[in-house]
């Protein structure tokens, strides 16, 4: 969930992202009063969000 910064130049944004997404998520998530959860295994990698009712 962290900022992700390329260190090559040679890296562009045309090859992949920019690596801002989940710490994204999670900034708006926990401003919300929430949380992001990740469970990752060989076969996959699945995201929790939970949000509290208002």
């Amino acid at each position: 969930f962290d900022r992700f910064t390329r260190g090559a130049a040679s890296r562009s944004r045309e090859h992949g992202t920019s690596g801002l997404g989940l710490a994204i998520v999670r900034a708006v998530v926990e401003a919300e009063g929430g949380t992001v959860r990740v469970v990752s295994d060989q076969a996959r990698t699945a995201f929790t969000v939970t949000l509290p009712l208002r």
